[in-house]
């Protein structure tokens, strides 16, 4: 990866969220000189790579033009090194061990409508809700897009957040899929699974889906 980038990610790492000046003035501490106009145009990139999240406007508490804040997506955190996946493997290993199943499945189900009482997807037809789905996922890492088909919409989703977890149980798939359900306000079908080598994770939305 180009290094300024590289630096801009860490720097969003670091911070949690940053403005353009924020970024500019810790990378002249790093490196020397650099302009706003030039962050900007890493920023866009990293925006484009799934990297870095659409920018937050944030009003200034003294006068002045309001800012853009900009913080890492689910994905772009991830390319630094952690041990989450591990830690996650463990603990959803030890949930099995000592929980029955369906202990299991009310915990993972309630993680997954908080997260979409979070995503907080406006009601609409069912064109506007999956256009939302699809900013929703790809704003969290899922690299997502929808395709339009005689059958009804096809959701794809080419990346894995925890794809290393996803191959030892399909805990975290499920709460995908109920994730999805609970956005969409209908259970769409599954159609293929990265978790069996398939290149997407792709779920079916009928067309006569309310």
């Amino acid at each position: 990866m180009q290094e300024t980038r590289k630096q801009i990610l860490e720097i969003l790492r670091d911070r949690g969220e940053a403005t353009v000046d924020d970024i500019v003035c810790d990378l002249e501490a790093r490196r020397g000189s650099i302009t706003a106009v030039t962050v900007r145009h890493h920023l866009a990139k990293l925006q484009d790579d799934g990297l870095v999240e659409t920018p937050q406007m944030r009003h200034r508490a003294t006068p002045g033009r309001p800012q853009h804040i900009y913080a890492l997506t689910n994905q772009g955190d991830s390319i630094f090194p952690n041990n989450y996946q591990d830690l996650t493997t463990k603990l959803l290993a030890q949930m099995d061990v000592a929980l029955p199943v369906s202990q299991v499945n009310v915990i993972i189900e309630g993680i997954a409508d908080e997260m979409a009482r979070e995503a907080n997807v406006p009601a609409g037809t069912l064109d506007q809700r999956v256009r939302s789905v699809v900013d929703y996922l790809n704003k969290h890492g899922y690299e997502a897009r929808s395709e339009y088909t005689q059958d009804g919409y096809i959701l794809h989703t080419s990346n894995c957040p925890y794809h290393q977890v996803a191959q030892k149980t399909d805990t975290l798939c499920k709460m995908d899929m109920r994730l999805i359900s609970q956005m969409l306000g209908v259970v769409p079908r599954l159609m293929s699974h990265i978790a069996d080598g398939d290149e997407t994770c792709s779920y079916l939305i009928p067309h006569n889906a309310n």
